[in-house]
């Protein structure tokens, strides 16, 4: 009997305290939501950005701020990354509360560097991007 305790207490608990303590930085699946923002960011890749846009987003470059539709936040994003090619980006600090979660992270981009804020709208119906605020530091 006390072998089995045993065992799962060496399964449960890791398992808990990553549902405990970081449950609000994950998906109902499981997965970080801004893993793949992050690679997409480190690319320059505004298209596959756009995958994860709400149908209103708010693209914010250098306290320029836009309400804007998918496509005309691809276009922005696209200038940004054609004019500040970037080279790393890196997420510092992830937070929030259901249903908001944001991260704040460092890109590197064409020489400059840039504090980049991203603020997801997280549950059951989908992961959507709502704000993605770049400026630089």
């Amino acid at each position: 009997m006390g072998k089995y305790i045993n065992i799962l207490l060496f399964v449960a608990i890791p398992f808990l305290s990553h549902a405990a303590g970081d449950r609000l930085l994950y998906d109902n699946s499981g997965q970080d939501v801004f893993v793949p923002l992050s690679k997409y960011i480190t690319e320059g890749e505004a298209q596959k950005l756009a995958a994860w846009f709400a149908p209103t987003v708010e693209i914010d470059v250098f306290g320029k701020v836009n309400e804007c539709s998918k496509s005309q936040a691809v276009q922005i994003l696209e200038s940004f990354f054609n004019e500040y090619t970037p080279s790393s980006f890196y997420i510092l600090h992830k937070s929030g509360r259901a249903p908001m979660k944001y991260a704040i992270g460092n890109l590197d981009a064409g020489g400059e560097k840039f504090r980049v804020t991203i603020f997801m709208k997280v549950g059951p119906e989908g992961n959507y991007l709502q704000q993605l605020r770049i400026e630089r530091e």
